[in-house]
């Protein structure tokens, strides 16, 4: 059974990635950049002639499957992580060439390349915060695995603690097949006198009234975004939203991902770590049948290596 969820952590991931609405703008990345400039030109001609009707990511004359429903940034970086997980975390960072890639990874390459080792190379960087190796970390947590030295090539505070969390959560849920266990194992990690720690007992708190996923979509909100900062992958927030989601859920990810997606300025990667832990307790077998296919195949929007692999292939051997 332990192997039916770890499965279920990896596409789980794949799903809530994919079901986020920046999934389709990584995606975009593998078309002409005229197609994203046009898009640029075309949300400042709304902007400047006051008109509703917003762009979005769009083909013309190029092929439309990178537009599919998919998975993009956070399944392609847990691939990687799966692939090298054995390897020592900042030779494997090292090799990596034509990326793309949240700020804390783009900052950290540039500092290895300058000689700066871990921990430096996530504590000097502005996006030390971020959730990039909370993402990694699923891979960590499904293998029972230490996330910390790979979390510490990019990240530091509530972007390590973010890391420590997931996987710890993921590991619990793994094991037990229980959301509860997962989130009391993510809490015993996060102290309440840190911003993430914090945030994960309100998310929790206020999910708890609300007493449904989709009904706790206006309390998250309230309660953790202030939306001044330009950027929704912050850790103390996205970590938070999917404990709270995947408890309300009770560990449904049919319910739980879509309420994550509802947090649209947490988008980028909520979905995806709700659906991970979602998916880390219930398996495989209880994703929605529909989404199987289109989660398992990456796109390569991030990391071109990885465009066509099977995600589930990638976890044979070890699931």
């Amino acid at each position: 059974m332990s192997g039916d969820r770890i499965r279920g952590a990896f596409i789980g991931l794949a799903v809530g990635d994919a079901a986020g609405w920046p999934a389709a703008r990584h995606r975009a990345a593998l078309h002409a950049p005229w197609s994203r400039r046009l898009h640029r030109e075309l949300d400042a001609f709304a902007e400047e002639h006051r008109v509703t009707t917003l762009p979005v990511p769009f083909a013309l004359n190029q092929p439309i499957a990178p537009l599919a429903v998919g998975p993009s940034d956070d399944a392609e970086w847990l691939a990687w992580t799966l692939l090298t997980i054995d390897r020592p975390r900042a030779a494997a960072f090292r090799e990596l060439t034509g990326v793309r890639a949240r700020i804390s990874v783009a900052t950290a390459l540039d500092n290895l390349a300058r000689g700066v080792e871990p921990p430096a190379s996530g504590h000097d960087n502005p996006h030390h915060f971020d959730d990039a190796a909370a993402v990694r970390a699923v891979a960590f947590g499904a293998l029972g695995k230490d996330p910390t030295e790979d979390a510490q090539v990019t990240n530091a505070g509530d972007g390590l603690l973010g890391a420590q969390a997931m996987a710890a959560a993921v590991a619990a849920a793994v094991a037990s097949g229980s959301v509860g266990q997962a989130v009391e194992a993510a809490l015993a990690v996060l102290p309440g006198d840190t911003a993430i720690g914090h945030n994960a007992r309100v998310a929790l708190a206020a999910a708890r009234k609300a007493g449904d996923p989709f009904g706790a979509v206006p309390a998250l909100d309230a309660a953790l975004l202030d939306h001044v900062y330009s950027y929704g992958v912050g850790a103390a927030q996205t970590v938070p939203v999917a404990l709270a989601l995947a408890e309300a859920a009770e560990g449904d990810l049919a319910r739980a991902v879509p309420a994550a997606a509802c947090l649209s300025a947490l988008a980028d990667s909520a979905p995806a770590l709700t659906g991970a832990l979602a998916g880390a307790a219930r398996g495989y077998g209880a994703i929605p049948e529909g989404w199987l296919a289109p989660a398992r195949t990456l796109a390569g929007c991030c990391l071109p290596e990885l465009a066509g692999k099977d995600l589930i292939e990638l976890t044979k051997g070890i699931a």
